[in-house]
């Protein structure tokens, strides 16, 4: 597999020198963009939208028409896999994602198991598709949500303030809780696999919401299925282990634990500090991170300041990769994402001058 023209992101997570920060931004493809929202509306609804190969390309791409990314990522969702497994995906207007059928008690469980990946097949089709479009330009992200993340949206049937019923089974029902996060981390495993074959070249695993459990509960129930996940991925085409990243949103508290984890890169939102976390792991990861998506809700005066902050706040070494400390928020203005990019790469390129 040939390098990208712009292979920055990828350096950046092999702690390579480069010659600045590269960044992309979590939800870059997304409704803050007018033309995203014209494609969606051509598709008729998100989940159209998402398993329609060429849609979902298109919109993957919009992004870097605008501005100069490092990096572009699947346009897909990380409830496709539950999806697969029969549980009866739709998103309501205003509430987010809903499942039909939950797994929150024993039966429930015991009747899950791994999906066949031919249903996924409209997912790595956008891949592929994405990737061809992208022509080598930049380096293409593949993702799947965490095990424990996937468990939580599948025994609440939706998303939730506190996960209070998957906490509750963690006390009560480990067992359970064990199953259901073990079929998701091989199901999990698969799904990457085949994105892996499709043509990624680096993936991510998003841990949304790992943070909701106790530190004892989160080593168990959420880091050590994706230490399972990251030990039994396919290499590359090529031979080499595939970058990965891992963000627990929250997860600040076990960044020691986390940079152990078997990932190339670990994400941290906006409430660690970045040059103590740099401090704590060292060499031994990459950093992603860690804008506050609230701060592209200003001017562009003020991203660029706070994003200046951020890229010395990770220091010139190498391994830091720009991101946002969580999602691109609907109602960014668009003008303030191309000040952010200009401000990290042209920041990042006087750091590293001047270092």
């Amino acid at each position: 597999m040939p390098a990208p023209d712009n292979d920055v992101f990828l350096r950046a997570l092999r702690r390579e020198p480069t010659p600045y920060t590269p960044v992309w931004l979590m939800r870059q493809a997304g409704r803050y963009l007018p033309e995203y929202n014209a494609t969606r509306a051509k598709a008729g609804s998100f989940l159209a939208l998402a398993k329609t190969p060429a849609l979902a390309a298109e919109v993957a791409l919009q992004p870097l028409a605008r501005y100069p990314l490092d990096a572009a990522i699947l346009f897909s969702d990380i409830l496709t896999v539950p999806d697969a497994m029969g549980l009866g995906l739709h998103f309501a207007e205003g509430e987010g994602p809903r499942f039909e059928r939950t797994t929150a008690d024993a039966a429930a469980i015991g009747r899950l198991e791994a999906p066949d990946m031919a249903k996924l097949r409209y997912v790595f089709d956008a891949l592929s598709e994405t990737k061809r479009a992208l022509a080598g330009r930049v380096p293409l992200i593949g993702f799947a949500g965490s095990p424990f993340t996937l468990a939580c949206y599948m025994i609440e049937g939706g998303s939730s303030a506190d996960f209070a019923t998957v906490r509750r089974i963690a006390y009560q029902r480990p067992d359970l809780l064990h199953r259901l996060v073990a079929i998701n981390a091989r199901a999990v495993t698969a799904y990457l696999d085949e994105q892996i074959a499709a043509g990624a070249d680096a993936l991510m695993l998003f841990d949304t919401w790992g943070g909701v459990l106790s530190a004892a509960a989160y080593r168990t129930f959420s880091l050590a299925p994706m230490r399972s996940v990251l030990a039994a991925l396919a290499p590359l085409p090529d031979g080499r282990p595939v970058p990965t990243i891992v963000f627990t949103k929250g997860g600040g508290q076990w960044l020691d634990d986390i940079a152990t984890c078997g990932a190339s890169c670990v994400g941290v939102d906006w409430t660690t500090d970045l040059a103590a976390a740099r401090r704590r792991v060292g060499a031994r990861v990459a950093l992603q991170g860690n804008l506050d998506p609230l701060v592209l809700l200003t001017e562009p005066p003020v991203v660029a300041r706070e994003a200046a902050a951020v890229v010395r706040a990770a220091g010139p070494g190498p391994g830091h990769v720009f991101n946002l400390g969580h999602g691109i928020l609907p109602a960014t203005p668009p003008e303030n994402v191309a000040a952010l990019v200009e401000a990290v790469h042209r920041e990042s390129l006087a750091a590293r001058a001047g270092a």
